[in-house]
């Protein structure tokens, strides 16, 4: 077993359930699930969610242990950005998928990550990137760390900025785009702007112009599937190379996830990743 959590009871509000207790302390409710198959310690002694919990009571919380089968370990060089006890931030490269997927044979930031931790590990990707994307990669060292940076980021508590090489250079050297975004049809990969689409806002600035292209600082403010591609798409400035939404060559597209600013999972400070 896996020990999750191990605090003494403090604060307001007691006694109170032990249920209402360890959702005060952000465990979702499918780790509360796995926590009650796996055990729950009130004071050293196994008890139920329906146990009362006391001020300065002692309660540990575990879940089984696991890894990531199917992953296998592979000697690929990565760059660590930042570790701790809870989160692994690193730089993924491009042609780089993040995890292992169907039809996909090339290694994966997920094979080099389970060769760090020596193959005992449990590869939880928080953010993904496409294959062609670079960049900060922000990975949950255990259950508790997952559940709670999911639920930071789909609250909104997550800034990320990219830097995109876009054909041409747009009109305007700094702009909101907020157009909803679908899949082209259905089982298709591809996405557009569509009014029935799911909201996705996007804001960008000019870097630097070079005549044809430009670079742009682009910072998201939903996350939507391949949104900074399909919004600068819409916009007329599709990236550079970009062989979905722009005009395909033997080059790679530039888009890199330069900075992801997010609250820690355990103390809620914020951690700035830079790439």
């Amino acid at each position: 077993m896996e020990k999750i959590v191990e605090i003494r009871a403090s604060g307001d509000g007691f006694p109170m359930l032990m249920r209402d207790f360890l959702h005060s302390l952000k465990l979702s409710t499918t780790v509360i699930k796995e926590a009650k198959r796996a055990g729950i310690f009130l004071n050293g002694v196994p008890v139920t969610v329906r146990a009362t919990v006391n001020q300065s009571d002692l309660v540990e919380v575990y879940v089984s242990e696991s890894r990531s089968d199917g992953i296998p370990p592979m000697d690929i060089p990565l760059t660590v950005l930042y570790e701790d006890d809870d989160v692994l931030a690193v730089d993924k490269p491009t042609n780089m998928p993040t995890h292992p997927s169907k039809g996909n044979n090339l290694p994966t930031l997920a094979n080099a990550v389970m060769a760090y931790y020596g193959g005992n590990f449990v590869f939880r990707s928080v953010n993904r990137l496409d294959r062609d994307t670079s960049g900060v990669v922000i990975i949950a060292k255990n259950k508790l760390s997952a559940s709670a940076l999911s639920r930071s980021m789909k609250n909104g508590e997550w800034q990320k900025t990219y830097h995109a090489l876009v054909s041409g250079v747009p009109k305007e050297k700094s702009a909101i785009i907020d157009a909803p975004i679908e899949r082209v049809c259905e089982g298709n990969i591809k996405r557009c702007v569509r009014e029935d689409g799911k909201r996705a806002i996007t804001e960008y600035k000019t870097v630097e112009e070079y005549g044809d292209s430009a670079l742009l600082e682009i910072s998201l403010k939903t996350g939507r599937t391949h949104q900074i591609r399909v919004h600068m798409a819409h916009l007329g400035h599709p990236l550079v190379s970009d062989f979905l939404y722009g005009t395909p060559s033997e080059k790679e597209y530039y888009l890199r996830c330069k900075e992801i600013t997010f609250p820690h999972p355990k103390s809620n400070k914020k951690l700035i990743i830079k790439a």
